[in-house]
């Protein structure tokens, strides 16, 4: 019999699976506050719960808790980056950024990725597998659980490709945003795509309220290609047009994440097509100095380069940051940490 993952049902599905069970609509609640609340790493922390009902538990459900093989912390920012062991044996990995404005963990959506990004750690072993809703939510809750500090912003930007796992993450925001567990706001969720046309315009007809961030990378349909394979697929002009629909249905303004790669994408004439193209759109673009990897050529570029750039974009009145570096010292960029325990081992 193949059992039930209970941390991924919603709180409707967890008295409909209780009551499977025989037992009383009240249990259901108890089990929802220990997982989602009291963010309990096991079913023997929950002690309201009789030892009769937690060996039936054991038996007909998987109770996801992730393991953490390593957390490590910024003696430059204090970022956290943890790498989580599943209970298959996979590893990912996460981040705790605190600001100002509170606690930001960065989450993993799936084992690896198959999108191909030239500039990112994440892709070079390809994908193994999605990640549940539970193993999406247990990164967070670990977090919690191990820094014993509130987080009050979720970012996907982890490895994978969040729309590429599209309906464990719908379930998974609302998991996250249900008011009988962690009740983060949708406001405070941003989703990471390197542009999956149908599943944005799927995505905007959900009307939530999270930040849509789209990878763009390149002002230029022939200079995408060559940064990202997606662009095959996808010309860039039908990304953008997704985009306008999402804005139309949701109101929520776009972020455009652009990774500025020394030589290649980051010059006067990049900065100018690049306003003609999102100039039209209500967004913002966030500017983020390429982190290097060793298997890859591409640089970072210089900090006049990427001023410069800035500035172009601000005299074309484009809202636009450049994203502050966490966690430098600790392999703070997505994948490094998972990609060089997996060389280790």
């Amino acid at each position: 019999m193949e059992k039930t993952d209970i941390k991924s049902l919603d709180y409707e599905e967890l008295q409909q699976f209780m009551a499977s069970l025989g037992e009383k609509p009240f249990r259901a609640k108890q089990l929802y506050e220990w997982m989602h609340e009291k963010l309990a790493a096991d079913l023997d922390e929950m002690t309201n719960l009789s030892k009769g009902l937690r060996k039936k538990l054991k038996e007909t459900t998987d109770y996801t808790s992730l393991e953490v093989v390593e957390r490590l912390v910024s003696g430059i920012d204090g970022t956290e980056k943890y790498l989580f062991r599943l209970s298959d044996g996979n590893v990912i990995e996460s981040v705790l950024m605190r600001y100002h404005h509170g606690n930001s963990v960065c989450i993993s959506s799936q084992v690896g990725c198959r999108m191909g990004c030239r500039f990112c750690a994440s892709t070079l072993g390809g994908l193994t597998r999605n990640l549940k809703p539970s193993e999406m939510l247990d990164q967070i809750y670990r977090i919690q659980q191990v820094s014993g500090e509130r987080v009050s912003n979720i970012v996907v930007m982890g490895t994978g490709e969040p729309l590429d796992n599209y309906d464990n993450l719908l379930k998974f925001i609302r998991l996250l945003t249900d008011e009988h567990g962690l009740n983060i706001s949708q406001r405070n969720i941003t989703v990471s795509t390197c542009g999956i046309v149908e599943n944005i315009r799927r995505l905007a007809n959900e009307k939530l309220q999270i930040t849509l961030a789209i990878s763009l990378h390149a002002s230029n349909q022939e200079k995408r290609k060559e940064l990202m394979p997606i662009a095959y697929k996808y010309d860039i002009h039908e990304v953008l047009d997704a985009t306008r629909y999402y804005f139309g249905q949701t109101g929520r303004r776009i972020t455009f994440e652009y990774s500025l790669v020394g030589g290649v994408n980051d010059t006067e004439e990049d900065a100018r097509e690049l306003s003609a193209l999102v100039g039209d759109i209500n967004c913002h673009v966030n500017l983020i100095p390429v982190n290097p990897i060793k298997e890859r050529s591409y640089v970072q570029s210089n900090h006049a380069v990427i001023e410069a750039f800035k500035n172009k974009l601000e005299k074309n009145r484009i809202n636009v940051t450049i994203r502050r570096e966490m966690g430098r010292d600790i392999n703070g960029a997505c994948g490094q940490l998972r990609k060089s325990y997996m060389d280790e081992n």
